[in-house]
């Protein structure tokens, strides 16, 4: 059986799509992924505490191929369909979200880098034969994100003790599953400068609404 095309679908805005062909598919991909932490030293222990920030957006980067030989038309033609993904869209005023689509893999980003590299030309000096280096970073709403995050958030006032090196973004990290919460803790405890707290006082986790 024939192996399917690889194709790219561009979303134009206002509902609409225009789908690309890859000419031909790329002999292999590079999918990378990974998460930032922040990384705390507390001192007598042996290595610091890292406390989970955020995800990275993942990349998925390729070769693509491109021949017009043959039929001794610019290749150029074809390749700026890809670079053109650089471009802002009007109706968007941003370059388009875009889904690279070839088998079961289906990957929505938006192109981040494109390498044109030119191998062979006409006499005319029109090039017939390029690669392109593709470099797509993935790219989704908040709402899409969110409806994929399975989270817990606090759903009653709690009271814990603060250890020893401990800091509020830490516990509102643990109790909320976002750092950037720790205001709420603060409000609810009076505490002013979230710098200067010492080990073994009671703290409010107070619910969120």
């Amino acid at each position: 059986m024939a192996l399917k095309k690889a194709m790219i679908i561009i979303d134009k805005g206002k509902g609409k799509k225009e789908t690309v062909d890859v000419l031909f598919n790329p002999n292999e991909y590079t999918l990378t992924s990974g998460n930032q932490y922040r990384w705390k030293k507390i001192p007598g222990l042996s290595y610091p505490i890292g406390q989970f920030i955020s995800g990275e957006s993942s990349t998925l980067s390729m070769d693509m191929f491109f021949d017009t030989y043959e039929k001794g038309t610019d290749v150029r033609n074809f390749t700026k369909k890809i670079v053109g993904l650089l471009d802002i869209e009007k109706e968007l005023h941003a370059p388009p979200v875009c889904q690279f689509v070839w088998g079961s893999l289906n990957f929505k980003g938006v192109v981040e880098k494109v390498t044109s590299k030119f191998t062979m030309f006409l006499e005319s000096g029109i090039p017939v034969r390029a690669t392109l280096n593709v470099t797509f970073k993935s790219w989704y709403t908040k709402k899409e994100q969110l409806q994929h995050i399975p989270r817990h958030s606090a759903d009653r006032t709690k009271q814990r003790m603060l250890n020893q090196g401990e800091e509020l973004w830490m516990i509102a990290a643990e109790e909320y599953d976002d750092p950037g919460k720790w205001r709420e803790i603060a409000r609810a405890n009076g505490i002013d400068n979230p710098r200067k707290l010492q080990g073994g006082r009671k703290i409010t986790v107070p619910r969120l609404e």
